[in-house]
């Protein structure tokens, strides 16, 4: 074991950024949360991981991909979890936004449905009281004939929400199903559609959610948004030079890599507000290749890996996952992220964590 271990919580508020963690769900060990089941959670670790990332600083992104939207986190429990924990955020006096989709719809829809849907969605966020994410739909992109009909539904969905909302572009990379959103396959076209939503309703976007792990398209995109309309990368690739950014700008982030490396991002966001752009990426450019193989390809099982550091870091007692997704990545996949995380300085108790990587390879065969 290298011997680093993550920083300790400083307590403060951050500044110069706002920064999100897309935080993870634990699943409840002793139910049955195998394919295709109802999502059983463990609500007192789930609750308790997210007091954990506001000790640091952090706002949670709820109910995102990262939580398992469209892979195991079905809309019942999703209703819970953001009820949950939008509770859990007014106690605490934590930042928390949102996710909110069309995932309840099942089988082919119309526009109109999906308009329904994400209407349904928008009212609980709206009654929990925290800031809307409207998330990329599979329903729009798979109704959708073309940009007109992707204009038309965020124009209904923007011109009546009670607060500023969070706009959402996950690339394909994040979900197949969701290639060609915003009404074309080419990303600049893509790219039009969606600043030309965004010029229409200003007043009603805090900000655009980027996961397209594409760092020149993100800058270039961030040039050409309102002033007020802020930023945030979803880029888990390339996070550090985007949220330190350049002479012209810079990216807030909504990251789910965020998740195992809340103490990291904290601390390094904490030297940027000092003014001290060196210190910052001292802390986080030593995280980038745990970060990119958190998300190797097939990127969208980038969840098991999330939990998989979770249990190391002792978050949750179990490495077990709604949907049964903790069998989505091979052992030697597992057994690099355990030594890039350690290399990291990821685990708050090392030796805890190499036991448990220990016991896993026993579990595995590879290891006696």
């Amino acid at each position: 074991m290298s011997g680093a271990t993550a920083p300790a919580p400083s307590g403060a508020a951050l500044k110069s950024r706002v920064v999100y963690s897309a935080a993870h769900v634990v699943a409840d060990p002793l139910a049955d949360n195998g394919p295709g089941r109802p999502a059983a959670l463990d609500w007192d670790a789930t609750l308790a991981f997210r007091r954990h990332l506001w000790t640091h600083g952090l706002g949670v992104a709820e109910a995102m991909d990262t939580a398992q939207r469209g892979m195991g986190l079905d809309w019942a429990a999703t209703q819970e979890l953001i009820r949950r924990s939008a509770a859990e955020a007014a106690s605490a006096g934590g930042l928390i936004a949102c996710g909110a989709g069309t995932d309840q719809l099942t089988g082919p829809s119309t526009l109109d449905g999906v308009i329904a849907a994400y209407e349904e969605q928008l009212a609980v966020v709206d009654a929990a009281g925290a800031v809307p994410i409207l998330m990329c739909s599979r329903a729009l992109a798979a109704t959708a004939s073309g940009p007109d009909d992707y204009v038309r539904v965020y124009d209904r969905l923007l011109s009546q929400v009670s607060r500023p909302v969070i706009l959402h572009w996950l690339g394909p990379m994040f979900d197949p199903a969701l290639t060609g959103y915003w009404g074309d396959a080419d990303l600049s076209a893509a790219a039009e559609t969606m600043l030309a939503v965004i010029a229409a309703h200003t007043s009603k976007v805090d900000g655009v959610k980027i996961s397209l792990l594409d760092a020149d398209r993100e800058i270039a995109f961030r040039r050409r948004l309102p002033e007020s309309v802020r930023c945030y990368t979803g880029d888990d690739f390339n996070y550090p030079q985007l949220i330190e950014g350049d002479e012209v700008g810079f990216s807030h982030a909504l990251l789910g890599i965020f998740d195992p490396l809340a103490a990291h991002a904290s601390a390094a966001v904490a030297r940027l507000d000092a003014g001290d752009a060196k210190g910052f990426r001292e802390i986080l450019d030593p995280t980038v290749d745990l970060a990119r193989h958190t998300f190797a390809a097939p990127t969208f099982n980038y969840k098991t890996g999330v939990v998989f550091l979770a249990w190391l870091a002792g978050h949750q007692d179990a490495f077990r996952m709604v949907g049964g997704l903790e069998n989505a990545r091979d052992v030697r996949y597992l057994a690099k992220l355990f030594v890039l995380a350690d290399e990291a300085g990821l685990y708050p108790d090392p030796d805890a964590a190499a036991e448990k990587m220990r016991a896993l390879l026993t579990v595995a065969g590879v290891a006696r």
